[in-house]
């Protein structure tokens, strides 16, 4: 039986009712699956940028951290540095004090005897010539005079030796020196500074640890004294 007019337009409404129904289907399966893409690689992407968001401001973090660390050691150095300075200043006033007293060695008359014998027979000792010459302050010149026999008497006892002690008394040590004397020997070839100042320098080497130690007490850090 052939179908009418009308039954085939049913029938032809219907396919196109069902393929619109799958292409619909169709169309909504693609954007939900596009949807999910979409949403993971949304999420991938934030995720990735959020690391490295979190990287970033680690490492400012560790800068940030690691230029506190160096501003604190410099600024620790830096009081240390001024620690040690003041230190210093502290013993070279202490020294400066010390060689402004040396004047008043002086005023006393025996010790300065004393002091000056001891002073001409070391550097004879040092030089250990058999011609020396020897120059002092010009208002010492007599007192030099009345040291040097003795003096070489004692060379002469401790070293089996002889040695001529020669005054120079037209090259005298300046006014400024507080005492003491300079022993020369080979034409000035070699020579021994005998003076207070110099004995002072030669000392406060010597004892510079000894000061500190007086002074500031003892540094548990510092492993050696020199």
């Amino acid at each position: 039986m052939a179908l009418s007019d009308a039954d085939v337009h049913k029938q032809i409404k219907h396919m196109m009712a069902f393929i619109e129904q799958e292409a619909n289907e169709k169309s909504e399966e693609i954007d939900a699956k596009a949807e999910e893409e979409f949403n993971i690689e949304k999420g991938r992407l934030v995720q990735q940028q959020r690391l490295k968001i979190m990287e970033y401001y680690e490492r400012k973090e560790k800068q940030v951290e690691l230029q506190k660390k160096i501003q604190s050691s410099n600024m620790l150095n830096q009081a240390r540095l001024k620690v040690l300075k003041a230190r210093e200043d502290h013993i070279k006033t202490v020294l400066e004090e010390a060689r402004s007293k040396l004047a008043l060695a002086a005023q006393d008359p025996a010790r300065y005897k004393s002091v000056m014998h001891g002073l001409i027979l070391q550097a004879m000792y040092q030089l250990n010539e058999k011609l020396v010459s020897l120059r002092c302050k010009q208002i010492d010149i007599p007192l030099v005079q009345s040291l040097i026999p003795d003096c070489k008497d004692k060379f002469k006892e401790k070293t089996q030796e002889e040695c001529d002690v020669r005054l120079d008394t037209e090259n005298c040590l300046t006014p400024e020196t507080c005492g003491g004397i300079e022993l020369s020997a080979l034409r000035g070839r070699i020579k021994v500074t005998n003076t207070l100042e110099n004995r002072l320098d030669l000392l406060a080497q010597q004892m510079i640890p000894d000061i500190r130690v007086t002074l500031f007490g003892r540094n548990p850090n510092r492993k050696f004294t020199d």
